[in-house]
């Protein structure tokens, strides 16, 4: 049973910058049918975060205001119906919002026990990026042993973790990052080679590193100009995913390109789909994504913790120099 009636939740006041983030008391929510109210021990803190904050991402229909896409904690209470976790059990979670707080409601689906080789900090770090990865890179993608992929950003939470989930399935991996000790913390995740984009153009690089040949897959989350150069070094047949557009939603590409080397441009976002949909993700998670977790071959890579009230700084320290994931803890349960 939960003895607690009200919980900490990180508000937005008025959209802007990372000051807008304060704590406030709200409810402890009630689950149903289907659900569980998890009490949070860690809550990873993303990208789409700050895109809330800003006022430029709000929360699907029903979901909380506040913000937060992923937790780790134990599971507080289970709604009618709800029978695959016990009272106690440690989970992570995939959340359309509010996991920035000391209890979240989530469908039983969605979530996932916390294998044995995780802390809850490092667990709150796998839903948002692995779930991400494993439907972009790997279902839509469709990335196969051998052939070669590039990820933008490689030292982010999302590049962290699609170097190493890449790297154990077979493929030939690069990356890009920004400085040359961000590009050798990839390389040690797995990475076969990292471009330092600010001393090298990184499609004259992964030309001649693949021999003319190109990249089969490529994951971006820069958009902008980046669009052009994915398709001048993408190889024929390749694929090139887009998960986000941290330079700009607007491109100009050569069209006869993608034609004549046969190229697949594709995205998603993920916040807005159904529990059904993610619950796939998760099943697929589950078989072949949580034995590497428990084996030691792949694991969240935690950059820093922040206590809950200070979301803010966590914020902050988004826009610094940081490899991996940035993850809030609450002091509750064994984050």
């Amino acid at each position: 049973m939960v003895a607690d009636r009200e919980m900490r939740v990180v508000e937005i006041g008025e959209p802007g910058g990372p000051e807008a983030l304060r704590i406030a008391k709200r409810d402890v929510p009630t689950p149903g049918e289907g659900e569980i109210l998890i009490e949070v021990g860690a809550a990873g803190v993303n990208r789409p975060d700050v895109m809330q904050r800003q006022g430029l991402y709000p929360p699907p229909p029903g979901a909380p205001e506040w913000p937060g896409l992923e937790v780790a904690g134990r599971v507080a209470r289970l709604g009618d119906g709800a029978t695959r976790f016990s009272e106690g059990d440690r989970v992570m979670a995939l959340v359309a919002g509010g996991g920035y707080a000391d209890f979240v409601v989530v469908a039983e689906a969605n979530a996932l026990m916390v294998p044995t080789a995780l802390s809850l900090v490092e667990a709150a770090g796998f839903p948002e990026t692995f779930f991400t990865v494993w439907h972009n890179v790997f279902q839509r993608g469709g990335l196969k042993a051998g052939e070669t992929f590039l990820v933008h950003g490689g030292t982010s939470g999302i590049g962290t973790t699609a170097i190493q989930l890449a790297h154990a399935f077979g493929a030939r991996v690069f990356a890009t990052a920004g400085s040359d000790d961000k590009c050798r913390a990839a390389e040690r995740l797995g990475a076969d080679g990292c471009i330092n984009y600010k001393d090298a153009d990184f499609v004259a690089a992964l030309k001649e590193a693949t021999g003319g040949k190109g990249i089969d897959i490529t994951l971006d989350m820069i958009g902008g100009d980046y669009a052009a150069r994915n398709v001048e070094v993408a190889a024929e047949d390749g694929r090139i995913v887009q998960i986000a557009v941290q330079k700009g939603a607007k491109a100009e590409i050569d069209l006869f390109k993608i034609m004549r080397k046969r190229l697949t441009l594709t995205g998603s976002t993920l916040r807005n789909r159904p529990v059904e949909f993610k619950a796939q993700i998760a099943e697929e998670l589950s078989t072949h994504v949580l034995p590497l977790i428990e084996s030691g071959k792949v694991k969240p890579l935690i950059d820093r913790t922040y206590p809950l009230g200070a979301a803010a700084d966590a914020h902050r320290h988004m826009d610094d120099d940081h490899i991996g994931k940035i993850v809030l803890t609450t002091g509750r349960g064994d984050a």
